[in-house]
């Protein structure tokens, strides 16, 4: 169960201007990074799903991270289905980020209350996010879709 609401996520997310994205498959190195970048004021923090039991170590870091980095906001990015996104929502994440539009995880991300920012390389897809319930989306990919000026 997600310990922090999708505005509070948003909130941080306006706040901090950054979500930092980081995979490892070492559950120590992966505690050293969100460590240091909570030392130094991230308080969100994306783990990408990317490698063979990428969710297990999201399970034991979360847990870490609750237990030493109370105010960091957890979350997990590269997710292409409903089926990975309910399995790390029941891990604990906060929020999740997709590099596309696909309306079953953006339901199940809904029905559990999780934020959830897809990648959006047009208005048009900007505007489905939003209808589909984004309340923040990911330009994707930023140096094909035109980057900080397509913004």
């Amino acid at each position: 169960m997600a310990r922090f609401s999708r505005i509070e996520v948003a909130q941080t997310m306006k706040a901090s201007g950054m979500v930092p994205v980081f995979y490892h498959q070492d559950i120590e190195v992966c505690k050293a990074v969100v460590k240091a970048c909570y030392d130094g004021g991230v308080r969100l923090f994306e783990f990408t799903n990317r490698g063979d039991f990428a969710t297990l170590v999201f399970a034991e870091l979360n847990k870490w991270t609750i237990e030493n980095c109370p105010e960091m906001i957890m979350g997990v990015g590269s997710i292409v289905d409903e089926a990975t996104a309910a399995m790390y929502i029941a891990l604990g994440t906060n929020f999740v980020v997709a590099p596309l539009i696909d309306e079953a995880t953006a339901k199940v991300c809904n029905k559990r209350k999780i934020a959830w920012s897809p990648g959006c390389g047009s208005v048009t897809e900007i505007g489905k996010a939003h209808e589909l319930g984004a309340e923040v989306v990911k330009i994707f990919p930023g140096s094909q879709v035109g980057g900080p000026s397509f913004v």
